[in-house]
């Protein structure tokens, strides 16, 4: 039965003599904890060109920066080959084994959205090495110089080819390390990942495998985040931590990213199993991929610690016994003020098991004490989820609402200036959990729902366990911290210190772990996937409930209350009891109505401050097609709700497949406009060879575009010819399942060839095929880009951009031949 009801008044897991100084100086205490972590979060101070030689100088570094990112540099442009003789010049300049590494190599992962086949390009990467004094391995330094063809790349990737080169400078400057270190500048990352596709697979100094440090950059600012690593990582992450001066970086950002069809060049290295870490600064995502991605528009604090890290764990590998880095597990890891903390991959399953037992523990000593029934219990923990369901559903609302009045955003990774939206969705979760606060308090007292929350959380940290391990910290950890300190505060007075002390300290855990998820997730996923900050920052304001409620005021007088036994009921007293619940009321809902405001005031300064101009322009997207069989041309555009400058081109016309003309461009639907047909030569393709046998035919071909262009596509009428094998440049092509005569019919192009950089002399492909009709049926496409020349284009006017895309203002040209 437990103990006797308290009184309202004594429900809580703490009720200080002094309210208000013990709820400021809980407040304090959170607020500086949490400041201490947005430290922890920050960019250092970029360090002048004259910073000693051996440390890294984002002062020398920006050099670099203003060097390759002059203007857009995609793989096989003229561009591309002046900054390729720049980081050659630099790299020998400084003493090192310097060389091109000059090869067609396939794709790594899955980004060319060619309609079937594979995707190649021809790749000069710039590879370097300083040798090491009793090598024990290699360290490989990457990051990649090509851009996109929209912009010159100033953060990517000019930062991490600016840090691999201000690195090496520094190691050359200095004692030579125990191993190898490699420094790989590789090709058509951004076409197809396919320079690091060539050093894994194929550079000598690659066959051995190693250590790869990859550098990279999503935005313009932000810390430098550790992202990504090789699986059974415990040796990498505890290198990691020594070596990296600012070490921020999550296992559970790690978790989700295997769990994202995402790709960096890392990833052809952990196809070809190497280990290592992937470190990028992503905030400032809304330049991202576009012309605004230049020199200026780079925060050289993200800089320098992209350089402080680099340099450092090169260091670390670098003197370190590469062969005693394998281990058998992940490890859990996470930032905190002055470090890194981690531990086992395999306590994650204890430490869950753990925290429901103590929530569990937590519930019965309450119901023991007599701060909540059974039944209230039960009620605290049905009534939690509802601010779990409700923060995010609300801010994706509320993004919703904003890209309506701002279509736009549509096209952007992340708004311009994101601040302000970002703390409307954190008052707006806030709200909503001070509001659930004052009404569920009401009706079932202050301990029930802070049990509940507790419980949610301990029972998310088990779902976390079974499916994203490294994750599992973010809600066990604060649930076992809340169930201790709970524990500890029913064994104490509860007017004394010691329970206002307990749930502090539980709140501060919180706070260290899950206000960097919420600070990180808002650059990460962008304001579309603002509901997840939502999400995470009700669960930290569940598991700090406690401290919370003390900023209610004390919940009634001593007296009756609805759980005690029946008996006389002094008048005067219960009237006193009422008014006094009454203010308490009103004085509860306070801080919901506050946080409500700030966030309609928040989301109305961003409205205000966040507006498209010259210098924030609204993105669009827009290409050009030509169809040399019937001198016809489209304008395109995959904006859903085309902005005014896009409809005067592409129109309201919605295609739902462009393949039937454009295999190349990809299955995406997108609109299209009519457009004036062009002079524009089409690609060629030239018949080397031509045999049968056993019922087979084989052709070989020389794919040659007419004009200068950033990629090449040849696909084949499967209505025509069933290809069994194929050849790009001498090497073998995975062919896969081809259509069959019924689906051939309905989708009319299968196996294709995208290839990128094509070198002028064409690229030679062999297709043995098992014809279907009298001839086979090829469509040939090359792109360009730049729109300015064409029939028809019209001028941006200010305040209209360029959507980050590797499609923007491609120029595609395609013509079908027969044989």
């Amino acid at each position: 039965m437990g103990a006797p009801p308290a009184s309202a008044a004594d429900r809580a897991l703490a009720r200080p003599r002094r309210r208000p100084l013990a709820a400021l100086a809980a407040l304090l205490a959170l607020v500086a904890v949490g400041a201490a972590m947005l430290v922890t979060l920050a960019t250092p101070t970029p360090r002048p060109v004259d910073a000693p030689a051996d440390e890294f100088s984002a002062g020398r570094a920006y050099r670099t920066v203003q060097t390759v990112a002059q203007r857009p540099h995609p793989a096989g442009s003229a561009a591309n080959d002046q900054v390729r003789e720049h980081l050659v010049g630099v790299l020998s300049g400084l003493g090192l084994e310097t060389e091109v590494q000059d090869t067609v190599a396939p794709e790594a992962g899955q980004l060319s959205g060619a309609a079937g086949g594979a995707t190649f390009a021809r790749v000069r990467n710039v590879v370097a090495r300083l040798p090491g004094t009793a090598s024990t391995g290699r360290v490989f330094l990457v990051a990649h110089y090509d851009s996109v063809q929209t912009g010159p790349g100033g953060n990517d990737d000019a930062a991490g080819t600016s840090t691999v080169l201000e690195v090496a400078r520094a190691l050359a400057a200095g004692p030579r390390p125990r191993n190898d270190v490699v420094f790989v500048l590789t090709d058509a990352e951004e076409a197809c990942l396919c320079g690091a596709a060539a050093f894994a697979a194929s550079h000598p100094l690659a066959a051995d495998g190693g250590v790869v440090l990859n550098l990279e950059a999503r935005g313009s600012t932000g810390p430098v985040i550790m992202f990504e690593t090789s699986r059974n990582n415990a040796e990498l992450v505890a290198a990691f931590g020594r070596g990296a001066p600012h070490p921020v970086g999550t296992s559970f950002a790690v978790e989700i990213y295997r769990a994202l069809p995402n790709d960096t060049d890392f990833t052809a290295f952990l196809d070809h199993d190497f280990v290592g870490l992937n470190a990028a600064y992503i905030d400032g995502g809304a330049i991202y991929h576009t012309p605004l991605d230049t020199p200026a528009a780079m925060d050289r604090g993200s800089l320098q610690m992209h350089g402080d890290n680099a340099l450092g764990l090169a260091r670390e590998f670098g003197r370190a016994d590469l062969t005693a880095l394998k281990s058998g597990h992940d490890a859990t890891y996470f930032p905190v003020p002055g470090g890194l903390v981690r531990y086992p991959g395999w306590l994650t399953w204890p430490l869950a098991a753990l925290a429901v037992l103590g929530v569990l523990v937590l519930g019965w000593q309450v119901r023991h004490t007599g701060r909540a029934g059974t039944g209230r219990l039960f009620a605290g923990f049905g009534l939690a989820l509802v601010p779990i369901v409700a923060a995010p559903v609300a801010a994706q609302l509320l993004w919703a609402g904003i890209t309506a009045l701002r279509p736009g955003y549509a096209e952007l990774l992340d708004p311009y200036r994101p601040v302000w939206y970002r703390l409307a969705v954190v008052a707006l979760a806030a709200a909503i959990l001070l509001a659930w606060y004052a009404l569920t308090r009401r009706r079932v007292g202050p301990a029930a729902p802070a049990v509940g929350g507790l419980g949610w959380l301990a029972l998310l940290g088990v779902v976390l366990a079974a499916l994203v391990p490294g994750g599992a910290y973010l809600a066990t950890l604060p649930a076992l911290a809340g169930a201790l300190a709970g524990l500890v505060a029913l064994r104490c007075r509860i007017d004394g210190p010691w329970p206002v002390v307990a749930v502090t300290l539980a709140g501060a855990v919180a706070v260290v772990i899950l206000l960097p998820t919420v600070v990180l997730l808002f650059p990460a996923l962008g304001m579309a996937m603002g509901g997840v900050a939502a999400l995470f920052a009700v669960l930290l304001g569940l598991a700090a409930l406690p401290v919370l409620d003390l900023l209610h005021p004390a919940a009634g007088l001593p007296g009756p209350t609805a759980d005690d036994e029946r008996g006389a009921v002094d008048p005067a007293a219960d009237d006193e009891r009422r008014r006094v619940a009454a203010r308490g009321r009103r004085l509860g809902a306070l801080p919901a109505v506050a946080a409500a405001l700030a966030a309609t005031l928040f989301a109305g300064v961003g409205l205000a401050v966040d507006r498209f101009d010259a210098d924030h322009p609204v993105p669009t997207h827009l290409m050009y097609a030509l169809d040399a069989d019937t001198n016809e041309a489209q304008w395109i555009t995959r904006e859903e709700e085309p902005q005014p400058w896009t409809k005067e081109h592409a129109g309201s016309h919605f295609s739902e497949y462009l393949g039937a003309a454009f295999p190349g461009l990809g299955r995406e639907s997108m609109r299209t406009g009519v457009a004036p047909a062009a002079n524009l030569p089409a690609p060629t393709v030239q018949v080397l060879a031509d045999t049968t046998a056993g019922g087979l035919r084989t052709l070989r071909l020389r794919l040659l575009p007419q004009r200068t262009v950033r990629l090449a596509t040849l696909h084949v009428d499967a209505t025509t010819a069933e290809v069994t094998r194929a050849e790009v440049a001498g090497r073998d092509v995975p062919v896969g399942r081809q259509p069959t005569v019924e689906e051939a019919s309905l989708d009319r192009w299968g196996f294709g060839i995208v290839f990128h950089a094509p070198p002028p002399e064409g690229v030679e492909i062999t297709l043995t095929v098992r014809p279907r009709a009298a001839k086979v049926a090829l469509r040939a496409m090359d792109a360009s880009d730049g729109l300015t020349a064409l029939p028809g284009f019209r001028a941006r006017p200010a305040g209209v951009g360029v959507a980050g895309s590797h499609t923007s203002e491609m120029l595609a040209v395609a013509r079908t031949y027969s044989f």
